[in-house]
């Protein structure tokens, strides 16, 4: 039986990917962000994990405004990641495992999440950016992805508390697969942020580690705040973080952290934290 192993939440800021690309890991500003994620990638190479499961947001690359679901899984052998304006990244496509996609599209569904499901789309830094710091990728990915697209873009979102119980129905599907699968699933967006408008540039620490401390023992206090509460406390970009609660709702009720970097160096307070279930 397919099982997760274990949690990721991740910042999916753009710069990243292109700090990744253009060879910036030892340089002043970036090695510090860089650094925080060689832990995590330690521990996925140590796990041998099978499958990543992103939970991120689309930047209307994949969708546009039109037609923006709301909840969306990608099916497909492999997909192609989007040149944003940067050029096209030297990575491979990300690849898929169609049988399990397809497995948890179809539990989404009769758990009565009612899915969109896409193929052959491009895929942006909401999952993109991050991957490479955490997966090598030469010659190829050593796993596949199922990409989980979550609108924070295009009123009306979902809750958190959706979003929540969308982790914990992902994890009724992978554990209902029959092959035997480690499985790692990653929330990304956030942390504190906001890049337009009056505050734009605006940051709140406070909020962020109390946000993490939150997350980790009572998950539930986070899914009772709405959409307002978190731009409030950590600017208009910060209600990304639902998507870390779908990450959080797919894990156990009891969880521990193993590794946490928080690099506040730009518009972003950009975060990784790496989390496994406490048995105890």
């Amino acid at each position: 039986m397919a099982k997760i192993i274990g949690g990721i939440g991740t910042s999916h800021v753009p710069t990243i990917g292109v700090a990744y690309d253009k060879g910036k890991q030892q340089d002043p500003a970036w090695a510090p962000l860089f650094q925080g994620y060689e832990p995590v990638a330690k521990w996925l190479a140590e796990k041998q994990a099978d499958v990543l499961v992103f939970f991120y947001n689309d930047h209307a690359t994949t969708f546009f405004f039109d037609m923006y679901p709301t909840f969306a899984l990608g099916v497909g052998e492999s997909f192609p990641i989007a040149d944003e304006g940067a050029g096209l990244r030297p990575l491979p496509p990300i690849r898929g495992d169609v049988a399990l996609q397809a497995h948890i599209a179809e539990s989404l569904v009769n758990d009565e999440f009612d899915i969109t499901v896409f193929q052959d789309k491009p895929i942006d830094h909401g999952c993109a950016s991050p991957l490479p710091l955490l997966w090598p990728h030469k010659p190829d990915w050593p796993g596949t992805v199922v990409p989980i697209a979550i609108n924070v873009l295009q009123y009306p979102l979902p809750t958190g508390r959706r979003c929540y119980r969308l982790g914990q129905a992902v994890r009724r599907a992978i554990e209902s697969y029959p092959e035997d699968l480690r499985v790692v699933v990653v929330g990304t967006g956030g942390l504190s942020h906001q890049i337009h408008g009056e505050r734009a540039g605006y940051n709140d620490e406070a909020w962020d580690r109390e946000f993490l401390e939150l997350l980790e023992h009572q998950p539930e206090k986070l899914t009772e705040l709405k959409h307002v509460d978190y731009v409030e406390r950590g600017g208009a970009e910060s209600v990304e973080q639902i998507m870390w609660l779908s990450m959080r709702g797919a894990l156990g009720p009891r969880i521990k952290r193993l590794h946490l970097n928080y690099y506040l160096a730009t518009t972003t307070a950009m975060t990784v934290a790496l989390y496994e279930e406490d048995a105890a």
